[in-house]
């Protein structure tokens, strides 16, 4: 378009795809360009090139951009108790969990994002034990290295935390004062059960040990194709105890994927005995 700041051709498009497919397993479709225009000709700005095909150039020879890169082509749309029919069946198993004499129970967040998802774990798991220390450790990863040190930081605006109940948000954060106001931070007794990390799903080795009883994947296998989906699904099998449970996205099915995982309630799946 010849209103745009930068020319960007189909070429540039279809090599773009082919990268973030080949590093991070994220499949764009065509409707995905205007996206993809938007957030790489940031990367132009911030690195002072001043077209694509340069700034391909310059991915290509450097390893120092590719997480720049992959970072601006990762969708972070998260939110407090997002899906919130999940978090019920996470306090009922790994209250079952623990009376099976597992402690802790380990938890899993694949896909933090910004945090809201293993915080929102730990605030149900607090509540599930009726305890600040239950007897649960939550590990959290993320292909994006910016979201894991929001996570780990976990201050996030007022707006972030609206829709939950007041005494909620009392009881599980600190509200800002002075320059932070208008600010909310976790309390520190949810920080002390999760460890945060980075981590690419796509990584031929992965530096974690389960068994876990739970993973919680949601709405990231909708951005692989079916091949990639069950690559990840074949790997998180022997990684999950018989009896552990993963939660999906509301829009994903794992229906290709029925000799690993079989269906156990809303988006929830249980690993097939082996």
């Amino acid at each position: 378009m010849g209103d745009r700041e930068f020319h960007f051709t189909d070429q540039d498009f279809e090599q773009i795809r082919q990268l973030i497919y080949e590093h991070a397993g994220i499949s764009l479709s065509p409707i995905k360009r205007d996206m993809v225009y938007s957030r790489i000709a940031r990367r132009l700005r911030a690195t002072g090139l001043r077209s694509f095909s340069d700034y391909l150039d310059r991915l290509n020879s450097s390893g120092e951009e590719w997480q720049n890169f992959v970072n601006s082509l990762t969708t972070n749309l998260t939110s407090f108790f997002r899906e919130a029919h999940h978090f019920p069946v996470l306090a009922e198993h790994a209250v079952r969990q623990r009376s099976y004499g597992r402690s802790p129970v380990l938890l899993w967040s694949s896909a933090c994002s910004t945090g809201e998802e293993p915080y929102s774990m730990a605030m149900t798991l607090i509540d599930a034990f009726g305890s600040w220390r239950p007897p649960v450790k939550i590990l959290a990863t993320d292909l994006d290295t910016n979201v894991v040190k929001v996570a780990e930081a976990g201050i996030y605006p007022e707006e972030r935390v609206a829709r939950m109940p007041e005494k909620d948000v009392k009881r599980f954060f600190l509200r800002g004062k002075g320059n932070q106001k208008g600010f909310v931070r976790v309390r520190p007794e949810l920080r002390a059960l999760i460890s945060f990390r980075s981590l690419n799903l796509l990584d031929v080795k992965w530096p974690i040990k389960g068994p876990f009883d739970g993973i919680f994947c949601r709405n990231v296998m909708i951005y692989f194709d079916k091949p990639t989906q069950y690559k990840i699904l074949s790997r998180f099998r022997p990684l999950l105890r018989d009896d552990g449970l993963l939660y999906v996205g509301h829009s994903e099915s794992l229906a290709h994927a029925a000799d690993l995982f079989r269906l156990q309630g809303k988006t929830v799946y249980q690993p097939v005995k082996r």
